[in-house]
């Protein structure tokens, strides 16, 4: 049933097949939510922090790397709802990340820019 609902969004049947053949379920949602890329260390830290993004924060972050890539951005620190964020809005990928709890006396170092949603 997802998958009719995920079909009959926007992808064509010919590429769903496609991509039905060549991706898990999972994958294909994935690219269908969020250009974004978590490296391993981000992942590792979402989950050992319990830090979970919506939808809609994986559209603000988007929208935050699509204007930290335009200034010319390497590696920026981006501050969402209380939680930083260390990403590479060139490569659309989050880099590590850091809860509220962990954001005390924490330094952020080899950063080029920041941005607060």
């Amino acid at each position: 049933m997802k998958i009719d609902k995920i079909q009959g969004q926007g992808i064509s049947n010919k590429s769903f097949t496609k991509l039905q053949s060549d991706s898990s379920f999972a994958e294909i949602l994935n690219n269908e939510i969020s250009s974004i890329n978590f490296t391993n260390h981000a992942s590792k830290r979402l989950e050992s922090r319990g830090i979970s993004l919506s939808s809609q924060d994986i559209s603000r972050m988007n929208y935050a790397m699509e204007r930290l890539a335009k200034k010319g951005s390497k590696e920026s620190l981006v501050l969402m709802d209380n939680k930083a964020f260390v990403v590479n809005p060139k490569s659309k990928t989050i880099i590590t990340a850091v809860s509220q709890e962990n954001l005390k006396d924490n330094v952020f170092t080899n950063i080029d820019s920041a941005i607060i949603l």
